[in-house]
């Protein structure tokens, strides 16, 4: 396997190709219920579910970013079916985590606002790594004894302390032109990831020189962040328009590219 590549073909393909227990980590938005415009290609979900428990590595996790369309009245369900599914061949749906949407479009009809999608954690074994996001949190605590009151009570002082915690599984995160990315023309894929979301899973289940795959690769955000932040990275994308996209937005990114992402 070539790092650093992203492959043009069917990702069933690409993984075909890797050994048993190949990857760290897996990052995807999968083109669920027609919701994503992938240009016609089919979508094999099973067989691209059995194979990428094939090549992750034990103790390897999967994000797989999934929603569900409503059709005919009714929300489809496919993201618990995906779910379920992916836990009866051997994953451990390891956390439900939750991808909200600041800013979605709006919406017409007799429904709230569509804000999320869901992010399923899916470990193979116990997590290898956890490098936990926290956020700071103030506590009110006893100092030492200030001084001895009249009637010989001990006065002590209240301090504050700020120590840290880990933030929770909502994952809060504004959508959009000039606000996903700054690379303009990634736009012209259909359907991107925020990049901030695609920083936090991968500091999160990898450390430095770890390798990502993302197998429906799109507009190059999974690769363009693993680059950044060190990791070694391979995709796949069927589409060689969006593999066109994909490749001129790296062009500016390279492992020793000093970019910082904020």
């Amino acid at each position: 396997m070539e790092i650093g590549k992203i492959y043009n073909e069917n990702c069933l393909i690409t993984m075909g190709k890797m050994p048993n227990e190949y990857v760290d980590f897996v990052i995807t938005s999968p083109p669920y219920d027609d919701i994503r415009n992938y240009n016609g290609y089919k979508f094999e979900f099973e067989k691209i579910a059995k194979e990428l428990f094939r090549i992750t590595k034990q103790g390897g996790v999967v994000v797989w970013v999934v929603g569900d369309a409503t059709i005919d009245g009714s929300e489809t369900g496919t993201s618990f079916r995906q779910a379920l599914y992916f836990k009866e061949i051997g994953f451990k749906l390891h956390d439900t985590m939750i991808y909200y949407k600041n800013n979605p479009m709006p919406q017409t009809g007799n429904r709230y606002h569509q804000h999320f999608e869901y992010m399923f954690a899916l470990s193979k074994g116990s997590p290898k790594t956890f490098n936990p996001i926290t956020e700071p949190t103030k506590y009110q605590g006893l100092a030492n004894m200030k001084n001895r009151g009249q009637n010989g009570s001990l006065d002590y002082e209240k301090v504050e302390r700020t120590t840290e915690k880990k933030v929770g599984n909502v994952f809060f995160y504004s959508v959009g032109g000039g606000i996903s990315t700054k690379d303009k023309i990634a736009y012209s894929h259909p359907a991107i990831f925020p990049e901030k979301l695609v920083i936090d899973q991968i500091k999160t289940w990898t450390n430095e020189n770890d390798l990502v795959y993302d197998p429906f690769m799109g507009s190059g955000t999974t690769a363009k962040v693993a680059q950044i932040l060190n990791r070694k990275w391979i995709g796949s994308e069927i589409s060689k328009e969006y593999v066109e996209i994909a490749n001129t937005r790296l062009k500016e990114y390279t492992l020793n590219n000093l970019f910082i992402l904020k």
